[in-house]
């Protein structure tokens, strides 16, 4: 039977079946980095015509005592999220990695808060820390403690906010985890306890190492997902008490949302992508001294 050549469309069909892909991206991503850039050099309240005023507005963010403390705030936020997300993600990884009965039944209840609406978690949090009516300031009272205002006290609020992010997204770095987990050979593990390793010494020295990669990849989405939160910030606290809790992202939400300052707004969403393009850079380059068999 003789062969069919290739149709008209043959060398096209990648790109027919990439182009919806495409378009999105060009038209959600691309075309909105480079107008919100544009935007940095221009002074515009969404009704006018933008005006272009040059680098004002980079040097107004630069110059501004405020934007120190924001970014304090992002840095803080960021630290407790990572360190939190990573050690409690792998902690629930080793859990349910086990071959025990209802396994699965407890993948899915961690994962279930990663699924649920930030603003619904935000709501309810809000209420289980209440001052007059929450659940957990009436434990802490019948125990005969004086509950912090865990969302009131300037140097409560970072730190409730970040462990309730933490909360949220820790069952999504735990099936992270789990994937590196289950890629490291049986055969690994039962040489190294043939070899006399108890069981901290096969985490510490067969486990940890041969998760290096995962670990980095953790790491590194960790880092950049950290300086990306909104919802509970606006739900829950507004930014306050007195821009306790006022993160990089929330600034730009302020600035151009409420006081209609679209340029400077995307000002300091540059500066938001400068610091974390350096953290990740910075992480990429020192990956080498710690991450073995890296496919990154």
């Amino acid at each position: 039977m003789k062969k069919r050549g290739l149709r008209w469309y043959g060398p096209l069909a990648p790109w027919i079946l990439l182009f919806p892909t495409l378009l999105g991206l060009v038209v959600f991503r691309i075309i909105p980095i480079i107008g919100s850039f544009y935007l940095g050099f221009t002074d515009w309240d969404l009704l006018r015509t933008p005006k272009f005023i040059g680098l004002s507005n980079f040097s107004e963010a630069l110059s501004d005592p405020g934007l120190i403390r924001i970014v304090v705030n992002t840095v803080l936020f960021s630290i407790i999220y990572v360190i939190g997300v990573m050690v409690i993600g792998l902690f629930l990884a080793l859990m349910v990695n086990q071959k025990l009965p209802g396994t699965n039944f407890f993948r899915a209840a961690y994962y279930l808060p990663v699924i649920t609406s930030a603003v619904a978690i935000g709501i309810i949090w809000s209420w289980i820390l209440s001052p007059q009516v929450g659940i957990l300031n009436i434990l802490v009272k019948s125990v005969g403690l004086k509950p912090p205002n865990w969302l009131g006290d300037t140097h409560w609020a970072l730190l409730t906010v970040s462990v309730i992010q933490v909360w949220k997204m820790a069952g999504y770095y735990m099936v992270l985890f789990l994937a590196g987990l289950q890629s490291i050979p049986d055969s690994v593990k039962e040489a190294a306890v043939v070899d006399g390793a108890n069981s901290l010494q096969l985490f510490f020295h067969v486990t940890l190492p041969m998760l290096s990669p995962t670990t980095f990849f953790v790491l590194t989405v960790a880092m950049i997902d950290s300086f990306k939160n909104f919802e509970l910030i606006y739900t829950m606290t507004r930014g306050g008490p007195q821009s306790s809790t006022t993160t990089l992202v929330y600034d730009v939400y302020v600035y151009g949302f409420v006081h209609y300052r679209m340029g400077y707004a995307s000002a300091v969403a540059y500066v938001l992508m400068v610091l974390v393009g350096a953290i990740t850079i910075a992480n990429f380059y020192i990956k080498k001294r710690w991450v073995t068999n890296s496919y990154y």
